[in-house]
């Protein structure tokens, strides 16, 4: 029996129906990706077009965790800022890390063009705006990528912000062009037929229960299958199962939470006149963007440790929204969903080479629908011998996420990142 998708918007509007065979029997591979979201996609199509034979293991369906509910916001960079990547590694190898991060969306991008994914709905530009005056900083900054990375984005001053984004709360923000967003569910699916039309072998409802990872030739075992590969790939997220310890004491598993509210095209415009979707600048900020021609908002925000879904989703987000936009008092939401994403304690991807034949690609958390894209092509690369692209990322690897002490951290500098914001933001507000 195929497990179904959550309740979301992205399930609701599920292009295709297709469904994968579960694993059974001996299979042998070349590589065998154990976990079906966007990152094992991205690398199983890559693997299979340079002729390798690929299976890929997927626990539940295809897409089912973070990589099919999210906000869909597909932007160059990292959860983690620039500055603090060159603090780590230094400028050069940052800058570099960086240009990966800006191909990440040339490649979804050239996917959805390539593969004719009109089922993706690319929309394109991401506003990054501020709930407050950052006296110029915005537009260094802003220089600097246009300078550094040749990465265009537009200086909106107050005006204009809030012609777009009808609510008090703005006071500047940058346009990024080149981003854009789109529905994930249905691209990664499209990954997945594209890698089965070369040959790849997908199963859905396949979880690994055991691995043998240390011989020239690696053994997984589902609950009715033998895998044999060479190489093991590993793109397990927020729902990593115990199978390698390593990967699984390496992040944290944090929630945040979606809703859609119900269809309103003239209450929405009341509100945001712009097809560009937001990134709230806060480090505890929201995220939204308009669905459906216009007719309803997709909101995204709050990131929890807690990993069981509180009662009122729908209500504790409703509130951001309406805390934005008082117009928007009489908006009803039609759903909300949570999600895992996994989270390194250094918020940057973990992407690299375990031991000879055992990868990992994962800690996509906070801004992964580029880094999927980058970090499945240059661990594909690295398995087919073509570059070792993957060892910019061995300064940020699998780090002890310190336990429930580690949990807690996150949840307090969670906590202090919404503290400082509100703190921020009132002190602008009563200068101004």
């Amino acid at each position: 029996m195929t497990s179904s998708y959550i309740d979301s918007y992205y399930s609701r509007t599920l292009a295709t129906s297709e469904t994968y065979p579960q694993a059974r029997g001996r299979i042998g591979a070349d590589v065998c990706i154990v976990g079906g979201g966007l990152a094992g996609l991205t690398a199983a199509l890559k693997l299979a077009r340079s002729g390798r034979s690929v299976v890929v293991l997927e626990a539940q369906r295809i897409l089912w965790g973070a990589s099919g509910r999210n906000g869909g916001f597909v932007s160059a960079g990292y959860a983690t800022g620039l500055s603090a990547i060159e603090r780590r590694v230094g400028p050069e190898q940052a800058k570099a890390l960086y240009r990966l991060s800006i191909e990440g969306v040339d490649i979804v991008s050239d996917h959805i063009r390539d593969l004719a994914i009109g089922e993706a709905r690319p929309v394109p530009g991401i506003v990054k705006a501020l709930r407050y005056d950052s006296r110029g900083a915005l537009r260094a900054a802003r220089d600097r990528m246009e300078r550094e990375f040749g990465l265009e984005q537009r200086y909106l001053p107050r005006d204009e912000v809030r012609a777009m984004f009808v609510s008090p709360r703005y006071q500047e923000g940058l346009l990024d062009g080149r981003a854009f967003h789109f529905h994930p569910l249905n691209y990664g699916r499209a990954l997945a037929r594209a890698a089965a039309g070369l040959g790849a072998g997908i199963h859905e409802n396949s979880a690994v229960v055991s691995a043998e990872l240390d011989g020239p030739r690696k053994m997984l075992r589902t609950k009715d299958a033998e895998i044999e590969a060479e190489h093991v790939l590993f793109t397990t997220g927020g729902y990593t199962g115990g199978v390698l310890p390593a990967l699984r004491t390496a992040f944290l598993p944090v929630a945040t939470y979606v809703l859609l509210t119900e269809h309103a095209p003239d209450l929405v415009r009341s509100a945001i006149r712009t097809s560009a979707a937001v990134l709230d600048d806060r480090r505890a900020g929201d995220y939204y963007r308009l669905v459906d021609d216009g007719s309803r908002i997709l909101w995204g925000g709050r990131i929890t440790t807690r990993t069981t879904d509180p009662a009122d989703i729908a209500a504790l987000l409703r509130r951001e929204m309406v805390g934005t936009y008082p117009q928007l008092a009489e908006l009803k939401v039609e759903v909300a969903w949570s999600g895992l994403m996994s989270y390194a304690r250094h918020l940057m991807p973990q992407i690299g080479r375990l031991r000879p034949g055992v990868w990992f690609c994962t800690a996509f958390g906070g801004h992964g629908m580029n880094t999927t894209a980058i970090g499945g092509t240059v661990v594909a690369e690295g398995i087919a011998g073509e570059t070792d692209r993957y060892r910019l990322f061995e300064p940020f690897g699998l780090a002890w996420n310190g336990g429930l002490f580690g949990r807690a951290a996150v949840q307090l500098t969670y906590w202090g990142y919404q503290a400082a914001d509100a703190a921020r933001e009132y002190r602008f507000r009563r200068g101004s």
